[in-house]
Order: C-alpha cells, then sequence, then structure tokens
C-alpha cells in the first residue's frame, strides 16, 4: 500500500469509526441530523477531524469512483444497528430521505467559491445502484404487503411493490459492495416477510375455504355475522389465485403434480445416458406443460427445441451429469425470462404470458427450478432484472409484469416455503 492509498484508507476507517462509536450511545434523530450536517450542508459539523477527512477523501483523485461506497458503508454503518432494534427501525427510511435534500443544497454550492466537491459526490451517490438499493430497502421496511394492496392505485410506480415480493430482495435491495452483515440483515427481513406472506396466503385460503362451506348451509344474512373479514394477500383476483394455487399443487397433467412430475423426471435422468438424449427429454418434459396446442406447434415448441439443440452442443456426446444440468437450465431461464441486465431483451417471456397467460408460463419455469433447485437463485435474478427495468413505469403499464410477480411468489411460496394448501387438490 502506498503512501497516498494508507492515507486514504486512514480517513476513511476514522469516519467509519466516528459512526460506530455514535451509534451505540446517540439516538436516530441526532444521527440523522449529524449526518444531515456532514453530508448534505457540508458545513459546521461539530468534530473537525471527521469533517477533514471527509474533505480529503472527497478531493482525492479516486472520489469519484470510490465515494459512493464509502457513503454507503456509512448509511449501513446505522442501518445494520437500527434494524436490531424494532423501535429504530423506522428511522432507517428517515435516514435516507435524507438524501432527496442534496439536489437542492447543490444549487448552492455550485455558486459558492471553493465548495462543490462533497455536494457533487453526494449527488452522485443518488443517482448510483447504492442509493437505489438503499430506497428499495426504505420501501420494504415502511409498507408491509398490506400496504401495496390491489386498493393501491395502479398509476403508482412498480417499484412501490417491492415489499411485496421477498424473493427479489437478495437481488434488489444488495449492491455489489454489501457486506456480509448487509446480506445477513437482508436474508433477515427475507425471512420474515416471507413468513408473514404464507401464514396471511395460508389463512385467506382457509377462510376462503370455510366461507364457501358456510355458505352453502346458511344464509348470506347470517354468514355474514358468524366470519370475519380477511383480506386477499395478493394482487390476483379471487379467481386467479386459487387457479394458480390449483396449478402449483394440484394435478396438473393426468393425476401428477408439478413437484412429481419433476421427481420422475430427475429418477429417470441418469449418469449413463449422453447429453444429448438429456436434452430430447427435457424437451419432451417442457412442453407438456404448453397447453396450447396452436400456440406451441406454431412457434414455441421449434424455437425450444432449438434452444437445447444449440446449448452446449460439444458437450452432446459426453455423459450427462450435474453440471451439465445446471447450465442448461440456467441458460433455459436466459431463454424464457431475460438474459442480460444490459440489454434486457425478453421478448420470449411477453410471448409465453400473452399466449399461456402468467400461471402457465410460472409452472413452466416452476418445471425448470424443481428439476434443479440450484438455479432458483438465477431464476429470481432474471425477475430482478425484469423488476429493475420496469421499476419507473406504472403498474397498470406492466400489469402482466404484476402478474408474473404474483404468480412467481405464489410457486416458490407452496413449492419451496412452508405454506401448506394441498388440501385444495
Amino acid at each position: 500500500m502506498n503512501d497516498y492509498n494508507r492515507q486514504s484508507h486512514e480517513e476513511e476507517q476514522l469516519l467509519y469509526k466516528h459512526w460506530l462509536e455514535l451509534v451505540q450511545r446517540e439516538q436516530p434523530a441526532e444521527l440523522i441530523s449529524r449526518f444531515r450536517t456532514l453530508f448534505i450542508h457540508g458545513t459546521g459539523y461539530p468534530d473537525r477531524s471527521v469533517a477533514d477527512a471527509l474533505e480529503k477523501i472527497a478531493g482525492s483523485e479516486h472520489a469519484e469512483q470510490e465515494f459512493k461506497y464509502i457513503l454507503n458503508r456509512c448509511c449501513h454503518i446505522l442501518i445494520n444497528r437500527w434494524q436490531t432494534y424494532p423501535s429504530k427501525q423506522a428511522a432507517i427510511p428517515e435516514l435516507i430521505a435524507v438524501f432527496e435534500e442534496a439536489p437542492k443544497i447543490l444549487f448552492g454550492y455550485n455558486r459558492s467559491r471553493g465548495r462543490g466537491s462533497i455536494p457533487k459526490l453526494v449527488n452522485q451517490f443518488t443517482e448510483s445502484e447504492q442509493y437505489l438499493t438503499l430506497q428499495r430497502l426504505a420501501k420494504v421496511i415502511t409498507h408491509s404487503n398490506e400496504d401495496s394492496n390491489s386498493k393501491s392505485p395502479a398509476s403508482l410506480a412498480l417499484g412501490t411493490l417491492i415489499p411485496r415480493y421477498p424473493y427479489l430482495y437478495r437481488h434488489c435491495l444488495l449492491s455489489d459492495d454489501s457486506t456480509y452483515e448487509q446480506q445477513k440483515i437482508i436474508k433477515k427481513i427475507q425471512a420474515q416477510k416471507q413468513q408473514q406472506f404464507e401464514i396471511n396466503l395460508s389463512q385467506y385460503v382457509a377462510h376462503q375455504v370455510r366461507k364457501a362451506q358456510i355458505a352453502r348451509r346458511e344464509t348470506s344474512i347470517s354468514f355474514g355475522r358468524n366470519i370475519q373479514v380477511i383480506k386477499n394477500p395478493t394482487l390476483l383476483t379471487d379467481p386467479e389465485l386459487f387457479f394458480a394455487l390449483k396449478q402449483f399443487v394440484g394435478k396438473v397433467e393426468g393425476a401428477d403434480t408439478y413437484r412429481q412430475l419433476a421427481g420422475r423426471f430427475t429418477a429417470n435422468a441418469s449418469t449413463n445416458q449422453s447429453y444429448r438424449s438429456f436434452k430430447d427429454d427435457l424437451y419432451e418434459y417442457l412442453i407438456s406443460s404448453v397447453t396450447d396446442d396452436r400456440y406451441g406447434k406454431r412457434l414455441f415448441n421449434e424455437k425450444l427445441y432449438k434452444q437445447l439443440q444449440n446449448t452446449l452442443a460439444h458437450s452432446d456426446d459426453q455423459n450427462f451429469n450435474e453440471f451439465l444440468m445446471i447450465r442448461t437450465c440456467s441458460q433455459l431461464l436466459n431463454f424464457l425470462v431475460v438474459e442480460s441486465p444490459v440489454r434486457p431483451n425478453h421478448f420470449v417471456f411477453i410471448d409465453l404470458i400473452s399466449n399461456l397467460g402468467a400461471t402457465q408460463t410460472t409452472g413452466l419455469l416452476l418445471k425448470i427450478v424443481l428439476i434443479c433447485g440450484k438455479v432458483k437463485p438465477y431464476l429470481e435474478k432474471r425477475l430482478a432484472i425484469l423488476f429493475g427495468h420496469y421499476e419507473c413505469s406504472t403498474r397498470e403499464g406492466v400489469v402482466w409484469l404484476v402478474k408474473a410477480l404474483e404468480n412467481v411468489n405464489l410457486a416458490l411460496s407452496t413449492n419451496f416455503g412452508k405454506v401448506d394448501v394441498s388440501f385444495l387438490r
């Protein structure tokens, strides 16, 4: 480490140590005020050594690249601590909202002599991936699933629905520089949100079944007195919800559920067979879910077959193995959902939903994840890419994606979570 880097590192550590010490003894309101003074106002901070360290960091030749990571870590020092105390969690969105003041302050600094580097860097931070993940985290902490239900205006941005989809948290609430501690916190929040959704779903389904049973026996007047109101925890209509649940846990092909079909497929997949033979079997396994014969035979089946034929074709004569399974399934998800976040081409996904509907399209994805559980995070990443791509679009403008996200939530919860609605079979 050269002298310059050593000095820069020392200043960073001074900044981190400062917040680590303060967060243990000061209340959130005081800390937020300090944050505003140091990073937004940029003047009058009571600890001169900390202000000087920040000035030196901002004035360094690497500031344009490094400042967003340093500021992000300062934020997370407070967030990580507050997240462990339920009474302090409400301060997290307040801290993140402080940066909304940055552009206004920036204008004043641009006109003042000798100033501009810190406000400029803070303003750049508000356009970074790090700040975007903080904003999403604020939404998750601020809103429960009930806050973003079907009664919310459809004119709101898709991004406001992030609390509803715990399976996206890992990819939407963490950035490349997230620490292990941040990852642990997001994992904990994800588990809590997932558990709450599964409880809400179980209660609602049981409630609807009981409601139907009582309605058959009693008049609507007595029924109204006997049954409490429980809200549908999804953004799907009741018919859509129960159709989806019966698809994901019920019999879909003959007497078999998706899980049973996957079990039979993996049991028959042999390391003695060639990779080419495995791909042929995989094709047959997948197209059995394309119930619209005209769509399948006219277009999709041929596309899927060519995709599989071209996947790792140089390995066709090798014996099938787990590595080839994972690679094949991940490339299938690229093809079916989206591949690159840079140029997110997802024509096939939209085409599938347009022709098969969101539920059966999700069933196709579920079949892949059930035979290769290791690609489940990969599917979640694909959907996170689409979520990020359409995040600023209105919900009413991407109804197809909202229905897909809701269906995936149900499919993953009923097949990988602890919710049990098998009585619907």
